[in-house]
């Protein structure tokens, strides 16, 4: 029996016009895959580089600091001389962190929003250095580190930005109510309740250890109040959605028209207007 080989089904002509309409929607879907990477810029690659890295040190920062006192309730006794190895790790990884990021945004990216950044981690490094070098103040460093359990939200909401989603996803959405709530409790009131002992216990402390708390507590306190509003303006005002729809929408308008101009049919069949104006006349409009 010889064997019969199939023959390849060719495609009719009516099919070839399906067939470019399939190649440009894939190469629109592409194209617009590549408008949301986290890779377009040089810039935008740091970013995303960056904000992973940190989203990786608040993970684990955030819930070693609160496994701390689960695993020795003696540490919230005494802020000063208790110690335990497992806090006086946590505390060095973090400096350790704070000084790469440093050193990453200074030779990186040094513009006005990372220049705010390096003042915080150099009050960071100079708290969290007196109780890694002292090992005093363990307990107190470690509840300054309650904080990053709100920074695993706020660089979600950074990589969301990153990526281009947008603001009326369910998932930034969802982002958006955790950050604020965490903010509240981790931030302003994990550091409310630091200024208040430090008050308290100001006939405990040194001189230069009150005077570089009270002034690091100060700067970071006023950074967080400053940020806090920054976000609710951006996550919550109807405003800044509106503008955000209507600059979508035009954006989504002009693209439309460049890709009716772009396939010449239109533009090229367009019969052209008469003029009233004499043949000397010029006229250039934009």
């Amino acid at each position: 029996m010889k064997e019969i080989i199939p023959t390849a089904t060719k495609l009719p002509a009516a099919s070839c016009p399906q067939r470019d309409r399939l190649h440009r929607r894939r190469g629109s879907r592409l194209t617009q895959a590549r408008r949301y990477s986290a890779r377009n810029t040089p810039t935008q690659a740091w970013k995303w580089k960056n904000t992973a890295v940190s989203l990786t040190h608040s993970l684990i920062t955030g819930s070693w600091s609160l496994y701390c006192f689960y695993e020795h309730p003696k540490l919230a006794e005494d802020l000063i001389n208790t110690y335990t190895s497992s806090s006086h790790m946590l505390i060095s990884f973090s400096v350790g962190y704070f000084i790469h990021d440093f050193l990453d945004m200074a030779l990186c990216h040094r513009k006005r929003s990372s220049y705010e950044l390096m003042v915080h981690h150099v009050c960071v490094i100079c708290c969290f250095g007196l109780a890694v070098w002292g090992a005093m103040f363990v307990g107190y460093a470690v509840v300054a580190l309650f904080v990053e359990v709100n920074s695993v939200f706020l660089h979600i909401r950074q990589i969301y930005i990153i990526t281009g989603a947008s603001k009326e996803e369910p998932r930034y959405r969802l982002n958006s109510m955790l950050n604020i709530g965490t903010f509240v409790v981790f931030r302003i009131a994990v550091l409310g309740w630091m200024t208040r002992w430090i008050v308290i216990h100001k006939d405990d402390l040194s001189l230069p250890v009150y005077t570089l708390g009270s002034v690091g507590l100060a700067m970071i306190m006023l950074m967080n109040i400053v940020l806090f509003f920054r976000i609710c303006i951006v996550d919550f005002t109807k405003k800044k959605h509106k503008e955000s729809n209507k600059f979508s929408a035009q954006m989504k308008k002009l693209k439309n028209n460049e890709d009716v101009g772009g396939e010449g049919s239109v533009v090229s069949k367009t019969s052209p207007t008469p003029s009233l104006l004499p043949n000397s006349t010029n006229l250039h409009i934009n």
